[in-house]
């Protein structure tokens, strides 16, 4: 499995544990089995970004504390260069790059967002998260499942819903699609 997933993996496990949180507790907030959360604490299953944002809200950090190791430090602005975001590939068919990565206290969460053509029907492999979300498409088009609702969005589109009610998206014309993510807590 990759190193950076182990890694992750023990930031989580050992956060966790200062915080007197049980692997119970996390895979009740996380609604899977305790088998699959110890899974993941292994380091032995990649994370979804729903995962991992609902475990940093558990856990009381930023999620980018996860993934790096690190805590934001910048409080008055976070300028975030073309191409610099922090890359996140959590799954094959999803590439993000955080856009304010090193901003503290954030109220919400800034990404671009690839999703790569794939012939896995998306709706078979919903998410969700705690939040609200706006997307909103700057190349390409996706068709986005929210519980058994389907909107087709093209450039330019936008949507807006609670991420707590499992979701998810799908490339459109075997061409990626790449949009802007914003994910209020």
């Amino acid at each position: 499995m990759n190193e950076n997933i182990k890694l992750i993996a023990e930031r989580i496990a050992g956060l966790r544990d200062i915080m007197e949180i049980t692997p119970d507790e996390m895979a009740e907030t996380l609604n899977i089995s305790l088998e699959e959360y110890e899974e993941y604490e292994r380091g032995e299953k990649d994370f979804s970004f729903s995962f991992l944002y609902t475990v940093a809200d558990k856990l009381g950090i930023d999620i980018t504390d996860l993934l790096t190791g690190e805590s934001a430090r910048l409080s008055l602005y976070s300028c975030v260069r073309a191409g610099e975001g922090l890359k996140m590939e959590r799954r094959k068919e999803y590439k993000y790059q955080h856009l304010a990565y090193i901003f503290k206290n954030k109220k919400m969460e800034p990404f671009l967002v690839t999703v790569e053509p794939s012939d896995v029907n998306a709706a078979t492999h919903k998410n969700s998260h705690i939040g609200q979300e706006f997307n909103y498409i700057v190349e390409g088009s996706m068709t986005v499942f929210i519980e058994d609702e389907t909107v087709t969005l093209n450039v330019g589109d936008a949507i807006y819903f609670d991420s707590k009610h499992k979701h998810a998206m799908q490339a459109n014309n075997n061409m990626p699609c790449r949009f802007l993510a914003i994910i209020a807590k």
